[in-house]
């Protein structure tokens, strides 16, 4: 968390009315800004009592042809974060920059000191006192999906997973479900909470009682498969399960199977991350496509044109996904 009653240059950007960015330069004296706007921000700074980071300016202008991705500790084994840095990492080759891919386990509280030009944080959970810092330093800052609690970054490269959520139910229509069931990770960023709230709003318009099974964000494999067995031990009438974490589609199956249910047939499945194994397991599996390589893509733009000025900040984008309809939502569930 921020340090107690010391001002930051959020804070001052704030006051004057200005972004981040902004705010920087006319401290710095750098930049190509009006008179008025300079006089707002070093006015703001001195009724704030704002003492500048000359180490982090000093960075924030080094011009070092790196962006850094901050990537949760779960990167390691999902498909979708390895498919989004690369991503990163061809739009910003284009651009002559290269990148540094950072990861850390959850919890960790000291951001590590980052020579970057622009920071990319991916899925930034709530409360991180480490994405906080990041964002309040001068460096422009761009998240994919939007930060829950605390200061907000530069930019925002984001989806609509609700709409995405409503769709994807829509679908399960055709298996004429009448016990639906959500596996996700709890509230703490803006992709989970938005999955658990669309589906609660989707049930209730239905009225159906909406069942939610909580995981970590990281929802190692094992977690998935205790999830799904305390679903069907609790919910044995449970006729269609749709699973958030990624890769958590895969063990929902298995658990069905081992419990001689059939997926398609007793129980419809459907997944909020679409990935490769979910073209070949049997019966396919509808799914999100949340294009894991174009939101790289986007999320490299978007810092790359704050750092070029073609951008100001705040700014949003729109990253847009759709639902890829499978068999196994198709079948109709037989109870």
């Amino acid at each position: 968390m921020r340090d107690s009653g010391r001002p930051t240059l959020i804070d001052v950007a704030k006051r004057a009315g200005v972004g981040k960015t902004t705010a920087s330069d006319a401290l710095s004296g750098r930049g190509r800004i009006s008179e008025a706007t300079r006089d707002a921000v070093l006015t703001a700074a001195a009724d704030l009592g704002y003492a500048p980071n000359t180490a982090a300016q000093h960075l924030r202008h080094s011009a070092t042809g790196t962006l850094a991705i901050i990537l949760p500790e779960v990167s390691a084994r999902s498909a979708y974060y390895m498919t989004f840095a690369f991503g990163v990492i061809s739009a910003a080759a284009r651009a002559d920059y290269d990148v540094t891919v950072v990861t850390r386990p959850q919890g960790q509280q000291r951001p590590r000191r980052l020579r970057a030009d622009g920071i990319i944080i991916a899925d930034p959970r709530r409360g991180d006192p480490v994405a906080e810092r990041l964002i309040a330093e001068p460096t422009p800052v761009v998240t994919t999906e939007h930060v829950l609690e605390g200061p907000k970054p530069d930019g925002v490269v984001y989806s609509d997973h609700a709409a995405a959520m409503t769709q994807l139910m829509a679908h399960l229509d055709g298996t004429r479900f009448a016990r639906p069931a959500l596996i996700v990770a709890a509230d703490d960023t803006d992709w989970s909470a938005s999955l658990a709230h669309a589906f609660r709003d989707d049930c209730t318009a239905r009225g159906v009682e909406p069942i939610i099974r909580y995981t970590s964000f990281e929802a190692p494999s094992h977690q998935v498969r205790e999830a799904t067995e305390r679903l069907l031990a609790d919910h044995p009438d449970v006729d269609a399960i749709v699973v958030g974490p990624d890769g958590g589609a895969v063990e929902v199956l298995s658990v069905l199977n081992r419990s001689g249910l059939v997926a398609g047939r007793d129980i419809a499945v459907a997944s909020c991350v679409d990935y490769p194994a979910l073209q070949f397991v049997d019966p396919p599996v509808t799914a999100v496509d949340l294009r894991p390589h174009a939101a790289g893509v986007a999320a490299a733009e978007l810092i790359l044109d704050l750092i070029g000025g073609s951008a100001e900040a705040p700014i949003e984008r729109e990253h847009p996904i759709a639902v890829v309809g499978r068999a196994s939502t198709q079948e109709g569930a037989a109870r």
